[in-house]
Formats: structure tokens, C-alpha cells, sequence
């Protein structure tokens, strides 16, 4: 059945056309009852005859959520007592354009045959669809729709009735008019007995939020209406922004306008807000260089500090004669939320300890420390103490002075090992779950039988017989890149690069694509690795491994005895390498000249060649920036850290890094020249001078400068930067330099001047990323993008060349990896803090920055940082016996001046998590120089590090990579 619609339009050049829309209506939609004879051959029968029942109704119940329960209360949904569910058309739909996270999710239950969650198309449905009424909203004709449906099934299923689940009261009557059976999502959930949890896990709607069990007191202004908002924007009046809190200072906000915590009216870090400046005789100057740490409040003390706090104020507030002033802003309109669920602990002082089984609002302090404490509802109060839980936010009323949430799920005992490690994946948003059967289909069906036959040879090089290796960390299992070297008759090299072609079992489009998208990389901790691919791929059948054939894409170099490329070719191609070495191995048949195997005559023309290109790159301003790893050794059983060291870095480690590069800039070249507007590049902009400015006041005593007008500037003053008496002195210039750098993003090619493709740290007009398809789906695309740019691929996705596409796809990857570094670096500093736990430890570290009340110092043996303070936390201004000096930068007292690159010894201990439910935290306090009031006595446990200058390992809490990461001792740029 086909309806026509037709209205005209008017162009933006006032041309007048007719527009015709048709709309199928089918009659062979079937509503996936496995018994429904009228259905059953329609569609795939999903629906159980007899579905759980209720005691709400008499017959086992079909439940059929309106958009809104979905949106709110995801949580619920996903718990596995809810089966036999029937997502309408409408309210996917509706979801997809609400929330893409959410859609994601229902999609995912929506493929899992044991949740049995059927779509039921009704808007194409000729029995369902309905037209929407004159004068009537869309929302309104979407609610209408789906009581439309839902009526309907309850005439079409004789052995089960539909249960229409809305928490809106107005959709609820109007349903019962139909005859259909209705609930709000906790009237049905209460009437579950099997699964007590998940009253806790309703999230609160506007009933539960309309104060009446919070107070009648108004905290906080009414927020602006997104029209008032729009005009504003429009007007100038208002400003736009996102709001992001300090990591280390609450108080400070990421917007040009300086906020105070009465003035966040109830923004919470992450959200899109509109601003308006307030008087100018309100302006307040931003704590700078000052760390303040948000302390356990009560009621009563927040309340206090709500009423009386100015825009800016604190207990550490800076005097504004000595700083520059900034303009202050309060936030009068929420333009769009970014809540997420927020992993943390119950403040156990607001939890009653006796008494029953009752419900008890209690407060829930999240890891993040940007985030306000949480109000919830729960009958688990007492067992959840002490566990870490999962709480997400459902609104925050005018009347309250904490926002409201709900319970999600406890994750296991605050400080265990394996709890503290899915928080993390879950507080930097690293997906982890098990790749799900759907996803798995995807995989070849051989199995791990599966082998290379004669047919995949089709097309490509067989290089099977050429001398290839492949060069890695010891135990490492995803091996994505292998490389070989030969002498050729003219006297120059061939050398080639062969890269896992991991795209020949993922292809575009399908459900192991679309999740290997949302995950964008494989994350690296030090006790796991949480991979982007399954471990039939990327630990096998795509892993390079000695001694099998594999299928790889291949970039091959003639390069002369000067290390000048005179041609290269791409292709995919058939290998078998050789050896899988690992790089003390290799480092072996490099330095011993007794092997002449040609395996390792391979690895020595590598060498020689890398050498001469790194030079090349060295000339051309490629800065050489420190950053090597610490690496735990753990035991085995428990997994425990008993011990940690720095990587060392070999010759072989940079052998392989240079070909890496070589192949990335290359295939860049390749791929940008066939797709100008839509390849997917790598660059890294320019530090601001800036940027540079606290580094070079502090070389300024000593007598060295820096010159940061380019790269090639720079790398040549950080040759030169080198004091005799200090053999680490340089190596600690260039961690420092490092933290000056800005981060390297993808991006697609036609939406960057051709100018701006400058990769600043490698001194390279053009760079993308090819080398690691395994763990990095950037490296697929780019597969992708040259297979299409040789002709391998001719039936390439359209989604290649949509620079749209291309430019969302950069931005999703650019967030994953970012929160992927972040959660190894934050596995590092979980696994410090295990090793530290039960020791109290005197070390020699260096001052890296100098805060307004305290100093930064990096720990050499053990490459950890922190904050010593000398002012204790909430004291007044002025309280320290240090004076602040922001123009020298310095702290001093009459006994000690504090500056960077200062040698002290400082006591490191283990302070167990407090009320806010934060982890265990490393704790420094300065031992020597001594400082009466503030220096603590040695604790006898003094490791001596040899005397060599202000020196430190290239690493910290900040540029920590875990042992496990694989790419990291090649191309991290």
C-alpha cells in the first residue's frame, strides 16, 4: 500500500516546487510471536509464547518502553530480567536522534538473541501507522503512535499482553482510555520479586524530582529557556561554552570567564552552557598556579558556603593587586548535558548504620573530583559502604543543593586490584565489555584452522620467500608490522615494510567494523590490555607470527647507500616471516658480527639505513623528546607489583621507529594524492611560545636559552642545552620540553589548509597513521583509503570520500585515544600506589614546577611524581612560611629556596582514600633540605641515587606508558 503526500516549497530563490513524499504501508510485517500462525511466516519468530509474568496483570506480559524509559532508564532496561521486549519503530527513531550513545546501546540488545528484544516496524505497518493530526506536535503524534501499537498488540497476541512502560502520567490515561495496560517504570519494577536491585536503579523522574522530599528553600536561579538562551547568543550578551573544571582545582573553570561555585548554578564539568558576564566590579583575578582539592562538606557547611561564596572566592583566594583581574560570569542556561554514569563511593557519614531495611537518601561522592557530590535513594545503603558503585544523575532541582541520582551496579571493594582497574576503564569511557556474539559472527567461520589458500593469493605479492622479521617487545602476541632489508645489483637496498592487513577480515560497514569504531584502540594497562579487535584477529590470524603465512599490506623502497628513497610501491601481499624477535634479540645479531645469516644481515642494512634517515630528520629540526617507560614486574599469582623499573631503549627500538615513520609519511603522501579532500591525516600543530615561557625563565640562571621559533630551532638549542657536571641535565630539558608540546590529532584533509598538515615534532609536511591496524582503527581506515588510492579496492564504502563522515570519525578517535593514554597512565599510577602500599620510602627527585602552596617533584628509580605542599590544605593565605614569588617563579622561605631543577629527598607514603571516595593517593612530604614546620625526619629507608645532576627518567605520573603497550617503543608521535 503506497501514501502520497504533496506540498510545495519555496527555494532560497524564491522558486516555487512541488514536493512528493511516498510512504509504504506493508501488510507482511510480522509481531514476532513464535506462535503467531498469522505472523509466523512473515518474519523471524523472536518473542517467546509465554513471557515472564507480572503480578501488575494476569497473563505473562510483552513489555513495550515508550522513547523517554529508554532514554532515562537504560539502566534498568539492560538488567537481564527484562526479556521479550518490543522496541517500536517510533521509538528508535526517536532515540537516535535524542541520544546516539543510548541508541547504541539499545542496538546492541536489540542483536543479542538471548535478551530476545524485538523491532516491530508499526510506521510502516499498515495497521499501526498513523498521520499526524493539524495542529497537533510531533511529540505528541510519536506518543500517540505508540499506544497505537501497543493497542493493537494486545488485540493481535491471545496468549500474552503488552505492557506499555512511560513514567509520563498524560501518556499513561490516555492509554488506559485504549484498554491498555500501562505502568510507570517503578510500579512495574516493584512488582518483580526476583530482583530486588533494581528498585535502586530507577531513575528518578519529574514526580520524584518536583522537592517536595528536599526542601522548599530556593539555592539556586531558575535556568534560562533555550529561546532566551538563542537570543542572547545572537545578542552577544550571552557566551557559549563547554564547562571544564580543573582536575586540581575545583574552583577553576576552562572558560574565559572566571566562575564561582554559587555561580555554576547546577552546571556540572562537561556541560554545554551560556554565560553572561557579570559587573566588572565583581571581576576577580583566577587562582593560578595554586592546587586546591575540594574537602568533604556537610550539609550545613556547603549551605554555608553556597550563600556566602563571591564568584572566585576559596580559602586560598589570591590577591587580585598581584594577578590579573579576569572577567567573572555566572551560568544562566544549560544548553545541552553531558551526564554520564560516574563511578565512586557512599559518603559512609550519611549513611544511618542501624535500623531497617528502609530506603535512605545518602550521598555519593564520585572518583572524578570535577563532579558534585550525589543525592540517592537506595535500600542498600549499609551493604554499599565501602564498595565502589556505579550512580547515574537524574536531574538537579532549583531546591536542592546537591543534583539527584540513582544506583546502577557495584562494581566490587574499594582498593581491590581488579575493581580499581574497571573503574578506570570506565572513568576514562574505554569500552571493555566482551565482544558480543553478534560481533563475533563476523569472524572467519574456520576458526583458528583458518589458513592463507590459494585464493586470497590472488592479486597480491607473494613475498614468502623474502628474509622478513619482525621486531617487538618479549611476549608480545599482536604483532601488526614485520620488515626486511636486501642488498640489490646496483649497489643500493630494497627495504620494505609489511603491516597486518587487517582489513581483509573487517569490512566496512559490518558489526565488527561498527565496534571496532566505538573503540577506536586497543587501551594498554599494566596488568591487561582491553583489545579494539577479538583475540582471533589480533592475537592470531592477523598477528604476523613466525612461520605461517599471512596476509599484509606492503610498502616496499629502493633506497640508496645514503639512506635517499628512489622509489617505493605499495601492494598487498602473502608473507612468511622468518623470526619473531624480540628487541634484546635483535640488539644480538646487530652487535655481534659472527652472524652473517641473512635474517640477520636484513636487520643490520636496517640499521645502517635508519641511522642515516634519522639523521636526515634530525637536520630537518625532528625533535628528539624523552619519554621512555617504567615497567612493572608482577607477580605471578596474584598479579601483584613487586617491583619497577625503567625501560631501556636499543638501537633496535629505533630501527623499527624509523621505518614506521618512513611507511606512515609515505602512505600519507599516497593516499592524500588520491583523496585531496577526505584522507585521514595526523598532524601536530605548533606549541605557542607561551607555552615555553615557566621552561625558559627557569634555564634563564644557568645561563641557557632556548630558541622556540621552529622546530629545527629548538631541536638544535636542545643539542646545545648541556651542562658537563650534569650528565642528566639535558635528558631532563627534554621531558620538560615534551610537556610544553601540543597533542597530536587526526583529522581529515579537507578541512585543514594544506599549510597546516606540518607534523611539528617530526618536521614532516604530511603524516598519517598505517603501521598498527591491529590496535588503532585509524590505521584501518587509512588500509582502506590506500587500497581504493592503488586500485586494489574498487568497490571502496562511500564513506571514504564524505568529508563529513571523515571529520566525525577523526574527532571520535582523537577523544578514544586521549582517554585511552589517560587510562594507562592512570593503570601506572593505580599500580604505584599498590607497590607503595605499607612502605614508607625516602627518595631523591627533582622539582619539576613551583606552585603557590607547594612544589611538583619527580621521583628518577621510580618515575612517579607529586605535590609536596607548604601550606596545609584549607589553611588561610599567607599561613605557609614560604613566600610565593610568580615573577622568579620560586618559593621561598629563610631556610630553603624552592625553584626547578632543585635536588631534595622527600618521604613517599600511601594516605588511604577519604570520605570523597577517591583511591589510595600517593603522598610526598619534602625530608631535605630541612625546613622546620615542614621537612618530616627520614624514615631509614634511603635509596642513593648516583650523584649526576638534576637529572631524571623519561617518565612520569603524566607521560607513563604501561609495559604492555606495544607501539609505544616505536611511533608514538
Amino acid at each position: 500500500m503506497l501514501k502520497s503526500k504533496a506540498f510545495t516549497h519555496k527555494t532560497k530563490k524564491g522558486t516555487i516546487i512541488k514536493v512528493v513524499k511516498e510512504h509504504y504501508l506493508r501488510d507482511d510485517i510480522g509481531c514476532g510471536i513464535s506462535t503467531c500462525r498469522s505472523c509466523v511466516q512473515k518474519t523471524p519468530a523472536l518473542l517467546q509464547e509465554k513471557p515472564r509474568v507480572s503480578k501488575l496483570v494476569k497473563k505473562p506480559a510483552y513489555i513495550v518502553p515508550d522513547t523517554n524509559v529508554l532514554y532515562h532508564q537504560i539502566d534498568v532496561i539492560e538488567h537481564q530480567v527484562f526479556v521479550d521486549v518490543i522496541i517500536l519503530q517510533t521509538v528508535l527513531e526517536e532515540l537516535r536522534h535524542k541520544s546516539i550513545a543510548i541508541y547504541n546501546r539499545v542496538r546492541m540488545l536489540t542483536s543479542d538473541p538471548l535478551r530476545r528484544f524485538y523491532v516491530f516496524c508499526n510506521e510502516h505497518h499498515k495497521e499501526t501507522y498513523i498521520e499526524k493530526k493539524q495542529g497537533e506536535t510531533i511529540n505528541d503524534r510519536n506518543d500517540r503512535a505508540i499506544r497505537t501499537a501497543v493497542h493493537w498488540y494486545g488485540k493481535h497476541a491471545n496468549s500474552a499482553t503488552p505492557i506499555l512502560l512511560t513514567d509520563d502520567k498524560d501518556n499513561r490515561a490516555k492509554a488506559k482510555e485504549l484498554g491498555v495496560s500501562t505502568f510507570s517504570v517503578r510500579d512495574f519494577v516493584e512488582s518483580l520479586d526476583d530482583c530486588p536491585e533494581l528498585v535502586d536503579m530507577v531513575a528518578a523522574n519529574e514526580e520524584d524530582l518536583d522537592g517536595k522530599e528536599i526542601g522548599k528553600k530556593e539555592y539556586f536561579d531558575e535556568h534560562a529557556s533555550p529561546l532566551q538562551i538563542s537570543a542572547g547568543l545572537k545578542a552577544g550578551i550571552l557566551f557559549q561554552g563547554t564547562l571544564n573544571i580543573s582536575l586540581h582545582n575545583y574552583t577553576e573553570v576552562g572558560l574565559k570567564q572566571t566562575l564561582g561555585l554559587k555561580n555554576l548554578n547546577r552546571a556540572v564539568h562537561g556541560d554545554l552552557i551560556a554565560v553572561q558576564l557579570l559587573p566588572r566590579d565583581q571581576w576577580k583575578a583566577p587562582l593560578v598556579d595554586v592546587v586546591i582539592e575540594e574537602e568533604a562538606l556537610g550539609e550545613d557547611d556547603l549551605d554555608q558556603a553556597e550563600d556566602t561564596a563571591a564568584p572566585g572566592d576559596s580559602a586560598m583566594d589570591v590577591d587580585s593587586t598581584n594577578a590579573e583581574v579576569k572577567p567573572t560570569g555566572k551560568v544562566i542556561g544549560i544548553i545541552q548535558r553531558n551526564w554520564r554514569p560516574y563511578c565512586g563511593t557512599i559518603d559512609k557519614k550519611s549513611v544511618v548504620m542501624t535500623g531497617g531495611s528502609g530506603s535512605q537518601n545518602v550521598f555519593f561522592w564520585s572518583m572524578d573530583r570535577r563532579i558534585p557530590k550525589i543525592r540517592i535513594k537506595t535500600k542498600q545503603a549499609i551493604s554499599l559502604v565501602g564498595k565502589r558503585i556505579i550512580v547515574a544523575v537524574d536531574g538537579w532541582p532549583r531546591n536542592s543543593r546537591y543534583p539527584s541520582g540513582h544506583f546502577v551496579k557495584t562494581l566490587g571493594e574499594v582498593g581491590d586490584r581488579d575493581t580499581e582497574t574497571e573503574v578506570l576503564l570506565l572513568e576514562h569511557d574505554c569500552p571493555y565489555a566482551p565482544f558480543s556474539k553478534h560481533v563475533e559472527s563476523f569472524l572467519p567461520p574456520e576458526g583458528e584452522s583458518w589458513i592463507v589458500k590459494d585464493e586470497h593469493v590472488a592479486g597480491r605479492w607473494d613475498l614468502r620467500d623474502l628474509d622478513i622479521c619482525s621486531i617487538d617487545p618479549p611476549g608480545c602476541t599482536d604483532i601488526d608490522d614485520a620488515l626486511h632489508a636486501k642488498p640489490l645489483p646496483n649497489g643500493n637496498f630494497e627495504v620494505g615494510v609489511h603491516i597486518a592487513d587487517v582489513s581483509h577480515f573487517v569490512k566496512s560497514g559490518n558489526a565488527m567494523d561498527a565496534e571496532a569504531a566505538r573503540r577506536g584502540t586497543t587501551v594498554y594497562l599494566v596488568n591487561k590490555r582491553v583489545d579494539m579487535l577479538p583475540g582471533l584477529l589480533g592475537t592470531n590470524l592477523c598477528s604476523l607470527r613466525s612461520n605461517v603465512d599471512r596476509l599484509a599490506f606492503s610498502v616496499i623502497w629502493e633506497v640508496d647507500q645514503e639512506g635517499e628513497v628512489q622509489s617505493v610501491k605499495y601492494n598487498k601481499s602473502v608473507i612468511r616471516s622468518k623470526h619473531s624477535f624480540t628487541y634484546d634479540e635483535a640488539q644480538a645479531r646487530l652487535d655481534d658480527p659472527k652472524m652473517v645469516d641473512p635474517v640477520s644481515q636484513g636487520i643490520k642494512i636496517l640499521n645502517q639505513i635508519a641511522k642515516k634517515m634519522r639523521k636526515k630528520r634530525m637536520d630537518r629540526g625532528a625533535l628528539t623528546l624523552a619519554s621512555p617507560e617504567v615497567k612493572f614486574h608482577l607477580e605471578n599469582d596474584s598479579q601483584d607489583p613487586v617491583d619497577v623499573e625503567m625501560k631501556e631503549l636499543k638501537d633496535t627500538n629505533a630501527l623499527v621507529e624509523e621505518f614506521m615513520l618512513l611507511a606512515n609519511i609515505y602512505v600519507a603522501k599516497k593516499i592524500f594524492s588520491h583523496f585531496p579532500d577526505s584522507s585521514m591525516l595526523r598532524r601536530h600543530p605548533k606549541p605557542p611560545r607561551t607555552s615555553f615561557e615557566t621552561l625558559l625563565k627557569a634555564l634563564e640562571p644557568l645561563g641557557i636559552t632556548l630558541d622556540v621559533s621552529t622546530s629545527k630551532t629548538l631541536s638544535d638549542s636542545l643539542d646545545k642545552a648541556v651542562i658537563a657536571s650534569d650528565p642528566y641535565f639535558n635528558k631532563l630539558l627534554r621531558i620538560m620540553t615534551t610537556r610544553c608540546m601540543m597533542q597530536a590529532v587526526y583529522f581529515c584533509s579537507g578541512t585543514t589548509a594544506e599549510h597546516e598538515f606540518w607534523h611539528y615534532g617530526l618536521a614532516s609536511e604530511i603524516y598519517t597513521h598505517f603501521t598498527s591496524p591491529i590496535r588503532r582503527y585509524a590505521d584501518l581506515v587509512v588500509h582502506r583509503l590506500l587500497a581504493a588510492a592503488i586500485g586494489v579496492d574498487r568497490t571502496y564504502s562511500s564513506e571514504l570520500t564524505d568529508k563529513v563522515k571523515m571529520t566525525e570519525l577523526s574527532d571520535v578517535l582523537n577523544y578514544r585515544h586521549r582517554n585511552a593514554q589517560h587510562a594507562g597512565r592512570s593503570s601506572v599510577e593505580l599500580f604505584t600506589t599498590l607497590y607503595f602500599r605499607d612502605k614508607k620510602v625516602d627518595e631523591e627527585g627533582y622539582v619539576i614546577r613551583v606552585l603557590k602552596n607547594g612544589f611538583v617533584v619527580l621521583i628518577p628509580r621510580y618515575g612517579i611524581e607529586g605535590i609536596v605542599y607548604t601550606t596545609a590544605p584549607g589553611a588561610a593565605a599567607g599561613s605557609s612560611a614560604f613566600a610565593f614569588d610568580p615573577a622568579a617563579n620560586t618559593l621561598t622561605s629563610p631556610n630553603l629556596t624552592v625553584k626547578i631543577f632543585l635536588k631534595v629527598t622527600v618521604q613517599i607514603t600511601i594516605e588511604e582514600a577519604g570520605v570523597t571516595g577517591e583511591r589510595s593517593k600517593l603522598v610526598m612530604r619534602l625530608v631535605s633540605p630541612a625546613v622546620p614546620g615542614l621537612s618530616v625526619p627520614p624514615s631509614g629507608q634511603v635509596v642513593e641515587i648516583p650523584e649526576q645532576g638534576p637529572g631524571i627518567p623519561e617518565t612520569s605520573s603524566q607521560a607513563s606508558q604501561p609495559p604492555a603497550t606495544k607501539k609505544a617503543r616505536k611511533s608514538k608521535k
